[in-house]
């Protein structure tokens, strides 16, 4: 789906005056933190940290012009990647495991994080890149204004677990301009074992419905850059083929034209050693399949890496 290059949401907020009301709200909900689904209920302003152990403010690991992300967010100029340490999900078998659970970074305020976006969009890059945000998105929304009268532009993507709030999405209605979610379990009992949040596959499913109700199926403009919508992505690991068809019939129910990553890099890292059968690599058979399964469900638009992916296992055969 292609459109013409659009303006940025918070810009709009920003002159109608709404964006200011919307950071007000947020931040008041650090005082007794019900950001996410954890409800911690803890006084982050005040320094008190619940599961996310994160405090007032954000903890930033890295930022960088990021090339391996999705095609239509990297372009040719790369996604303006903001890494945010810490996060409201238990995985034990995270990627990124010296940042979201131990929290390597930098604490940072809203001018700094300001400045960190400018940077991005200084070099080039399509959009600013959110990597889990669901914690941090008072303080995200905070550095808004000073970004916006330095000459930001860029459209925001909320790159997050699908552990999140609908209230609090609410509140980023028309300022976030594309939402990435993962949908990692459709059972509880996978959600609760692995990640230490049996409600997951509730709270990600009505996260994801609104996420799609406030922008949409994934729009490009003329050069294939993503501006606004959905865009899913699902990591397919070993033994959970059965969740993955779920999973592509929940999307393909929302829309037959949810743009959808199914991903194949899942490794046994961090923790995942000691939890079978996600002890072991996501073999190449069980990889297709799931690809299979979500072309079954419906879905018109998967990534092309996963695409090229099968072309060559084809062509090996």
């Amino acid at each position: 789906m292609t459109k013409n290059k659009k303006t940025a949401g918070y810009l709009t907020l920003h002159q109608a005056g709404e964006l200011s009301k919307r950071i007000e709200q947020l931040t008041t909900i650090l005082a007794e933190c019900t950001l996410c689904p954890r409800r911690c209920k803890v006084n982050r302003i005040d320094g008190e940290k619940g599961f996310c152990r994160t405090g007032k403010n954000a903890v930033v690991a890295s930022y960088c012009a990021h090339f391996g992300e999705e095609s239509c967010l990297v372009g040719v100029s790369g996604s303006g990647t903001i890494f945010f340490a810490n996060c409201n999900l238990g995985c034990v078998f995270c990627q990124n495991y010296s940042i979201s659970h131990q929290g390597e970074g930098i604490e940072v305020d809203s001018g700094q994080l300001a400045a960190i976006m400018l940077s991005l969009q200084k070099q080039g890059c399509h959009n600013i890149n959110l990597v889990t945000p669901s914690h941090v998105v008072p303080q995200i929304a905070a550095a808004l204004p000073t970004a916006i009268e330095k000459g930001l532009t860029l459209p925001l993507v909320y790159n997050s677990s699908g552990y999140d709030s609908v209230d609090t999405l609410r509140l980023l209605d028309g300022m976030v301009d594309i939402y990435m979610p993962d949908f990692k379990f459709w059972s509880g009992k996978s959600a609760k074992r692995f990640a230490n949040a049996p409600d997951y596959p509730d709270m990600a499913g009505k996260a994801i419905s609104e996420m799609h109700r406030q922008v949409g199926d994934l729009q490009t403009d003329a050069q294939g850059i993503a501006v606004k919508g959905l865009l899913v992505r699902h990591l397919v690991m070993p033994g959970g083929l059965f969740e993955t068809e779920e999973i592509m019939k929940f999307l393909a129910k929302l829309s037959e034209h949810t743009y959808v990553n199914v991903m194949e890099q899942y490794r046994p890292l961090y923790k995942a050693a000691k939890y079978p059968p996600i002890n072991q690599p996501l073999s190449h058979e069980d990889y297709e399949q799931a690809v299979n399964l979500a072309r079954q469900a419906g879905l018109k638009r998967l990534e092309q890496n996963g695409l090229l992916y099968l072309l060559k296992k084809m062509l090996h055969r």
